[in-house]
Order: C-alpha cells, then structure tokens, then sequence
C-alpha cells in the first residue's frame, strides 16, 4: 500500500471551518436493520474488496436508509474514518452534521489505510486544523455512482480531488484505489479506498480554458463515435476505392 508522505498532512482550514465541528458522536458496529422500505433498487458496489464489505455487513442494503453518518459506523472497516470525522480522534473535529446535509461523495479511507500513516496519525489528532482539513478533503458534493463519479471536482476543504476510472478499477489522485466504492447511503455514496489522501498534494485546479477543452474533446468523442456507428452501415469500400 502506498501512502502519500511528500508533504505534511493538513494545510490550515479556517476558523469558519472549525465553527463547523459539533460534539462527539458515539459509534459502533450493529448491523443495519433490516427493517423498513428500500429503493426500488440499489446497485451492487463495485471493487475488489466488496465480497469482503458484504460477509462483514450482510445487510449493507438497509445502509440505503441511513443518513451517511449513521452508514459509516455500520461498516466496520471505516471505523478509524467515522473516528477522524465525527470527534473520535479530536473533539473539536466533527463534519458529520454536514454531511448529514448532502449530497456527498464520500472517500473513507480503511482502517488499513489510517495504520500506514503511522506517528503521523498522532500528530493529526492533536492538531485540529490538520484534521479538519484532511475530513473535509476527502468529501465532495454529489451522489455518483462507480460508473460516473470520474472527473476533477472541488472537494468540500476547498482544493481538487481527481478520480479516474470507473466500475471496480477506481483511482483516486492517481495513487490510492477504491477497494469497495458505490455504497448506498440515504444521502451519499461512499467509497473505502486503501490510501488517506492528503490535501497539500492535491492536483492543482483546472482552469477555465482546460475545462473547455475537455468539454470539447468529450463531444468530439461523442461525434466520433456516432460517425462510426454510421460508417459500420455502409457497404464496405472496394480494394482500389481509396479509404477515408
């Protein structure tokens, strides 16, 4: 597992953002009820680690019914996640009523993942800035699923998140995979990835121009495409006929 270590976790959120934070709220690993209406249908997630995801929440359906939060500490390998977003690791830090306000994507890096940052993972919880910048950098608004949450957005901490992609080979900023992605929450779609990302070493922003440009390329895509659906109708050219 590779772990980003080229800068320092955390640049300073601002004091707006620490406003934010509410107090702590417990967590814990009950299985979702089963109780209730679901969606008229919820896709399977996708990844390589979802057979995993479904033997430890059987019930992972019912997660449709609960409000993000309340989804994340149903599944047990986002439990150092819940942890660093909701007062767990600090007091001071707890976005879950703001996400509970989405809709959001959401990254919740493995509790694999929080291990890999070693010593480093102590200096987050005592610097609360550090923290809330890291929560906020792995959310952004949405509720996309594995086939469309490609794309380079503004996360909810302010700088770029880049995800590449799609289906159940997902990248995140290039380095860190979706291991289970497309969990159904009541107002988010949660992926598990194997790296915590780190916001000052985020993919620098798109400009207006680079924004149009690949607005362009997808419709000059889009026409391509069209033009050989049409060309594969037409007869075949002869062998002096010159192609194009």
């Amino acid at each position: 597992m590779r772990i980003r270590t080229t800068k320092a976790i955390g640049v300073a959120a601002g004091a707006a953002a620490i406003a934010l934070s509410l107090p702590f709220a417990g967590a814990g690993h009950a299985e979702p009820a089963n109780t209730g209406p679901l969606p008229a249908e919820i896709p399977d997630p996708q990844g390589p680690g979802c057979d995993a995801f479904k033997t430890a929440v059987p019930n992972w359906k019912y997660l449709s019914t609960l409000p993000v939060g309340t989804a994340l500490q149903k599944i047990p390998d986002a439990s150092t996640f819940y942890s660093a977003i909701s007062g767990g690791f600090n007091p001071e830090v707890n976005i879950v009523p703001v996400l509970e306000n989405g809709p959001y994507v959401v990254f919740a890096p493995t509790n694999e993942a929080f291990a890999e940052l070693g010593p480093q993972l102590d200096a987050l919880k005592a610097d609360p800035r550090a923290l809330m910048d890291l929560a906020y950098y792995h959310e952004f608004l949405g509720i996309l699923g594995p086939d469309d949450v490609k794309g380079q957005r503004p996360t909810q901490q302010g700088a770029d998140i880049k995800v590449t992609g799609s289906g159940g080979d997902i990248k995140v900023n290039d380095t860190a995979k979706v291991v289970c992605g497309g969990i159904w929450a009541k107002d988010a779609r949660i992926y598990l990835i194997d790296t915590v990302l780190d916001p000052s070493a985020a993919p620098k922003p798109l400009s207006s121009s680079t924004s149009q440009a690949l607005a362009e390329n997808a419709s000059s895509s889009s026409a391509l495409a069209a033009e050989a659906e049409t060309d594969e109708e037409e007869p075949i050219p002869a062998a002096d006929a010159p192609i194009g």
